[in-house]
């Protein structure tokens, strides 16, 4: 994939900011998105929420094939409709928002969403760093200590913002490799699971409430939700012609092959061993689970996945931070969140007594802030098919997304209502919205949904500014897409 300008290809350092890549620097591949999503789920929490399926949510195995199945469905199949938008305008996900909320508007949702993304780092590395400690402790008998959480830590934070301070170009080759690699150890786990499982016991667990299973989907589907807003940084060198249907496809597909096996796998081993749903560390109980010959290996590519994930994350919150203000490079800009998903994830580890409890909770609300963004910028979507390159990056009153001083009205308070609607059918250890109770909406968990309808239809019937026809520019004019070969075979 081509990540810089065309006349820097072989440059590993992307030096392209919130500026739209030309037509002719748009050489990527849908299929490439493939790749990418599976790395974006490569995480052994997904072990662990698995587990939670069963002794929390008290699923049993077939209900949670269905959860494992429809989670990522609903939640990278939205990652794909949005990621339509990239090839669209070319630029990123929180640059193009300034379109529909304009360009002091667009500073709520950005902050929101850039805040929201310390959490989802913060806890990331606090899982590689686990992973770290507890393959220091079957390999050497190790056992964690303060100085060594804060060592871990730090080293993962700092490897994670070496390649997403990189580019897309850098990440993107990880991500290949790590696909491969973990497919091959997940398969090795699958086979040692198979043929060591009770299954007379997975297969006799009784069924759980509907509701707790439309819950449980919801609370996968969280991980995938937060990708949303990132989805058209991804998709930005994908060119004008590109297949909506591949984008999608690939991003379903990606996510999708790593969730269902995760998944299951997290439900089969709770059978045995019911703790994992609520282990402190949510990673030393695959050093208990499965022999040290599999267990070390597959710990230090789920390592990688951590990885991979915090630096797609931080890759993303560089542009957010941009967005908000932040006159650096984006490589620089990477760095304001590095420095803060260090500190959240210190306290994490050394203070917090329920990772999961802490993590779930954190989960429930982080889809709910997303949401709100996905709700106004999807609608919008179904009446705007370009952007404007100049009055992106102009944040002066002469750009054409000023609107009415700086805010999109009605993008803003659709946005502020189907926030606080969302939140009050919200349910978390940490916080309880007043409609959480006595309807479906809060009893299945849906406040994420509700968030996503309340917002969208407000911005539908709200009047709103005409769109903008975008004007073309000599980069565009350069690369016709209607001529261009099609590159885009999945």
């Amino acid at each position: 994939m081509n990540t810089g300008t065309t006349d820097e290809p072989q440059s590993a350092l992307e030096t392209r900011g919130l500026e739209p890549v030309p037509d002719a620097g748009r050489t990527a591949r849908t299929r490439e998105l493939f790749p990418t999503w599976v790395a974006a789920n490569i995480s052994v929490l997904l072990l662990t929420m698995g587990a939670s399926l069963v002794v929390a949510y008290k699923l049993n195995f077939w209900q949670a094939i269905v959860v494992a199945v429809a989670a990522p469905v609903l939640s990278y199949g939205l990652v794909g409709l949005i990621g339509i938008a990239g090839k669209r305008g070319g630029a990123p996900g929180m640059a193009l928002s300034r379109a529909v909320f304009g360009q002091r508007g667009n500073l709520l949702p950005g902050s929101l969403i850039w805040v929201a993304r310390w959490g989802w780092e913060t806890i990331n590395a606090v899982t590689g760093a686990y992973a770290v400690l507890t393959v220091l402790d079957i390999l050497f008998g190790i056992k964690s200590n303060t100085f060594l959480i804060i060592v871990t830590l730090a080293v993962f934070v700092v490897i994670t913002f070496a390649i997403s301070g990189l580019g897309i170009h850098v990440v993107q080759k990880c991500n290949k490799y790590a696909t491969f690699l973990f497919g091959a150890f997940s398969i090795l786990v699958l086979v040692y699971l198979v043929m060591n499982t009770d299954w007379s016991a997975v297969f006799h667990q009784p069924a759980g409430k509907t509701s707790l299973m439309v819950a449980g989907t919801g609370m996968i589907a969280a991980g995938g939700v937060s990708w949303i807003p990132s989805a058209p940084d991804f998709a930005r060198y994908l060119p004008r012609n590109a297949s909506a249907k591949a984008i999608v496809g690939n991003s379903i597909g990606g996510a999708g092959i790593v969730v269902l096996p995760m998944v299951l796998m997290g439900a089969v081993m709770a059978v045995s061993t019911p703790d994992l749903a609520s282990a402190a560390d949510p990673v030393s109980f695959l050093g208990e689970i499965l022999p040290m010959w599999i267990a070390v290996p597959y710990l230090l590519i789920a390592l990688v996945g951590m990885l991979l994930i915090n630096s797609m994350s931080m890759y993303s919150a560089g542009f957010t931070a941009q967005t908000l203000g932040f006159k650096i490079p984006r490589h620089w800009a990477v760095s304001v969140n590095a420095l803060i998903s260090l500190i959240f994830g210190g306290v994490l580890m050394l203070v917090a007594t329920s990772f999961m409890g802490s993590f779930i909770a954190f989960l429930s609300l982080l889809a709910v802030a997303f949401s709100a963004w996905v709700g106004v910028f999807g609608a919008d979507m179904l009446r705007r098919t370009e952007y404007d390159a100049k009055a992106l990056l102009d944040t002066t009153r002469t750009s054409a997304y000023w609107y009415k001083g700086g805010f999109s009205p009605a993008a803003v308070i659709a946005w502020a209502i189907g926030l606080v609607g969302g939140l009050m059918f919200t349910k978390s250890d940490w916080f309880t919205g007043p409609l959480s109770g006595n309807n479906p909406v809060g009893e299945y968990g849906l406040g994420w949904v509700a968030t996503i309808v309340i917002s969208g239809l407000l911005y539908v019937v709200l009047p709103k500014p005409p769109v903008v026809a975008a004007e073309p520019s000599e980069a565009n004019e350069a690369s016709d897409p209607a001529k261009s070969p099609e590159t885009l075979a999945v």
